[in-house]
């Protein structure tokens, strides 16, 4: 199986992208922070920064996958701008000729939607969850000032463009010789999060319900109680696939399941002592979380994600 040779695989791939905390863009001559790299037959992934957006990284942070089927192309994730979107159509050609027909948007961050007018204007069509659109409608306008904010020049071209469907719990796509399930679990990390499943290759574009090498962000809407209901559902799916998360090299389930579920559960255990003793929001800074110091954005989000569980479960 694919999945456990797939350390030693990326070993070198890995270690160049992640050295540093991605202190530098691996692909310079391009505004991908990383080139795609081939996850199974017909499937890649341009690996993004595990760090926050920055105009260096382009906002490129995220993973951007596409999969070439025999009739056409389908992307996942239409990236942070419009530019950024081309500097990956620029990618795909040199691998087929073959028009893209889909672009499947994971989440309504700004890094999965922004870049969807590029992909419009080859004329793909744009599939989101319902919740999806929902998030776009609302917070759109904002985030795409906020990519601008942050990425100059690099955002120039980019537009707001509504999707052509949507779908709530399963869709299928035919590529021609290998399809695409489009799979919402359930709530987890954000609004609309959607996992792609390729059947013919056993490869799950999992998103950003999964994560290993960058540590969580936990919003102030997330609801971490039902993402650890949804992960059931997901752990009895996934189990045996090569997982594409939404940040991250290509892995196994048992390595998401730790960094997840794992990390998840040991927040939540913590956090009930710290209520039971009396602690308080502040008494957060308390938590030892230094199991967990060797993952990406550990400074950014664990104190922030500590206070954030505390919030939800002294509700209970």
């Amino acid at each position: 199986m694919f999945y456990r040779l797939l350390p030693v695989v990326l070993l070198g791939f890995a270690s160049s992208v992640f050295a540093a905390d991605n202190a530098a863009d691996n692909y310079p001559e391009s505004l991908l922070y990383n080139k795609p790299v081939k996850v199974a037959d017909n499937v890649y992934s341009a690996i993004g920064a595990t760090q926050p957006y920055t105009y260096a990284n382009s906002g490129h942070n995220n993973n951007l996958t596409f999969v070439i089927g025999e009739k056409s192309v389908l992307v996942v994730n239409g990236s942070s701008s419009y530019l950024l979107a081309k500097a990956l159509h620029d990618e795909i050609k040199k691998i087929t000729s073959k028009p893209v027909s889909h672009l499947i948007d994971e989440n309504g961050q700004l890094h999965a939607v922004l870049g969807n007018n590029y992909w419009k204007e080859q004329g793909a069509k744009i599939i989101a969850h319902v919740d999806t659109e929902k998030e776009v409608n609302a917070h759109g306008v904002e985030e795409l000032a906020r990519m601008k904010a942050f990425n100059k020049e690099k955002g120039d071209k980019t537009a707001l463009v509504p999707f052509d469907q949507t779908f709530d719990k399963e869709m299928t796509i035919d590529l021609g010789g290998i399809t695409a399930k489009l799979m919402y679990f359930g709530p987890s990390h954000s609004s609309g999060d959607i996992s792609v499943y390729i059947p013919e290759r056993k490869v799950l574009i999992a998103g950003d319900i999964a994560f290993h090498q960058r540590m969580m962000p936990i919003f102030e809407e997330t609801s971490t109680i039902a993402w650890l209901k949804t992960w059931k559902d997901f752990t009895a799916f996934a189990k045996d696939k090569i997982i594409i998360p939404g940040h991250g090299v290509p892995t196994d389930f048992a390595t998401v399941d730790k960094t997840t579920r794992g990390y998840l559960e040991f927040l939540h255990a913590e956090v009930r002592k710290l209520i039971k003793s009396g602690g308080t929001l502040a008494d957060t800074n308390k938590i030892d979380q230094s199991a967990y110091r060797h993952l990406h954005t550990y400074k950014e989000l664990s104190a922030t994600n500590a206070m954030r569980v505390f919030s939800e479960l002294e509700m209970e």
